[in-house]
């Protein structure tokens, strides 16, 4: 099986959400009429990043009901769809968010675990923390999908690759940090070691989202990327351009690259369990 796949690789409006919902659906019909199954956009698409108090104003609930949510679900009978946003729950507890969409449903929502609070970062101070990782069905086979620092960590994505997941999705607004070359920030050159590792050593498909753009002095590098179960790169996009970021993924990849390196059959995940439990005084 085949999937035709992509990144919207843009620049949101920062707390312009009827803006960058009107991109979010400008780009799904461009995907959609060139037979992407599957369009990925970067960490808080629909909001910006650097939101600091206008988190609060530009928060949602992921609905059909609700007019900025609502376009996003219809969207979602042409290709399927992964977002990012602020999402306010029943008691006004504010996340940042991803949501997987797909036939005008919401298949899976997911909350960041891991929000960096030390240096330029500052999440922890307007965000709750999400308290779940978890894999999930799509037409495409499992599914697993991360936030910027949730897969800086080892943990999620391991626990994902137990939980099933043979797709990787991970979302960013990753701002660039230290130059390595004259095209490339440190940060950038970090990321996509990371990311590589990951398809390396779960033989999985791995699908990187990050913005562009400016905010606040701030620069986000772009460069999404999409590695296959090999930890070949299949395709990535120019650094700090907007693009619409496309791939073919092969899932026929996934019997191949496990029979060459079966390291899933292999996992000792009760010897790991024992350990952490162990570790923590359990």
């Amino acid at each position: 099986m085949q999937v035709r796949i992509a990144i919207a690789q843009l620049t949101p409006i920062l707390g312009d959400l009827q803006a960058n919902l009107a991109r979010h659906l400008a780009a799904a019909e461009q995907a959609a009429a060139e037979g992407i199954q599957l369009l990925v956009f970067p960490e808080l698409s629909l909001t910006g990043y650097r939101l600091e108090d206008l988190a609060y104003n530009v928060a949602i609930q992921p609905t059909a009901e609700h007019p900025i949510f609502g376009p996003l679900l219809a969207a979602s009978h042409q290709l399927d769809l992964v977002v990012g946003f602020v999402e306010a729950d029943a008691r006004q507890k504010f996340y940042i968010a991803g949501a997987y969409l797909s036939q005008g449903k919401l298949v899976h929502l997911h909350r960041k675990v891991y929000l960096p609070t030390y240096g330029m970062f500052d999440e922890g101070r307007y965000f709750a923390w999400g308290d779940a990782v978890a894999a999930f069905d799509t037409q495409f086979g499992r599914v697993g999908l991360l936030i910027c620092e949730d897969f800086w960590h080892i943990s999620p994505p391991y626990l994902l690759w137990l939980d099933g997941a043979d797709i990787l999705i991970l979302t960013s607004a990753s701002p660039g940090r230290g130059m390595t070359t004259q095209q490339k920030m440190g940060s950038a050159r970090w990321v996509e070691q990371v990311t590589q590792a990951y398809a390396n050593m779960f033989t999985n498909f791995v699908i990187h989202a990050n913005r562009t753009g400016f905010e606040d002095g701030v620069t986000f590098w772009g460069g999404s990327v999409v590695f296959d179960p090999e930890g070949n790169m299949v395709t990535q996009g120019p650094y700090y351009e907007e693009a619409l970021v496309t791939a073919v993924l092969d899932l026929s990849q996934l019997r191949r690259a496990r029979v060459r390196l079966p390291l899933l059959r292999d996992e000792r995940t009760n010897l790991t369990l024992r350990e952490l439990q162990r570790i923590v005084g359990v």
